[in-house]
């Protein structure tokens, strides 16, 4: 058996959780949420956690509990300089170019704010299609029904031929029960989370090699 797609999550897995963008997309939900939302300050970050717990995240707990304004918060919450953080990673991209597979970003982030993380890291081009918020609307990842848009997006693949790489174990338990080959990056292998676990990049090929 061949795997003939391979889903990328984005942030946190495509560069680092160490680079410390992410904790800097989250202070910038915290002030969207007090600025646009009018949520005490001291209220902003448990709300961010309880949604990104309960709904996979904050802007589908917005969406769910409050009147938002979608574009405004994803333009407000990726207005970060990029490249304080995430740098091009040449290793990276040749791994990814020399995977013989069709590749898509799968992410619940929007299709600019991906586009210009793959810009800063040097991996434009070589994905299929940006799977994002928009895609997988009115669900995101982990909800099952997130991984149904994704497979129809990417053209309804077998799933049994897919592959899924995510920094996020309750996504690779999901992906993983429904038939998706589930990689946990960055963290340690968590029985029944995922199928496998990758640390560093150069190990990728081999983890997909028996399928490949």
């Amino acid at each position: 058996m061949r795997f003939n797609t391979i889903f990328f999550d984005l942030d946190e897995t495509l560069y680092p959780a160490s680079s410390g963008l992410w904790a800097v997309i989250g202070g910038r939900i915290n002030t969207f949420l007090e600025e646009r939302m009018g949520i005490p300050a001291d209220q902003t970050e448990e709300l961010r956690q309880r949604y990104f717990r309960e709904y996979g995240t904050t802007l589908r707990g917005l969406q769910v509990n409050q009147q938002v304004d979608m574009e405004d918060y994803l333009r407000f919450v990726h207005d970060v300089p990029l490249d304080h953080f995430i740098h091009p990673d040449p290793e990276l991209r040749g791994i990814i170019s020399a995977l013989p597979a069709r590749k898509f970003i799968f992410t619940n982030s929007d299709r600019s704010h991906a586009g210009r993380v793959l810009d800063v890291l040097g991996l434009q081009g070589l994905f299929d299609g940006i799977l994002d918020v928009h895609t997988l609307a009115p669900f995101c990842k982990p909800m099952p029904e997130s991984f149904e848009l994704a497979l129809q997006a990417a053209g309804s693949p077998d799933r049994h031929d897919c592959a899924l790489l995510d920094d996020q174990a309750r996504i690779t338990q999901v992906a993983r029960s429904q038939g998706i080959y589930s990689i946990l990056v960055g963290k340690p292998l968590i029985d029944g989370y995922a199928d496998a676990a990758l640390e560093k990049w150069a190990d990728l090929p081999a983890l997909l090699e028996p399928r490949l």
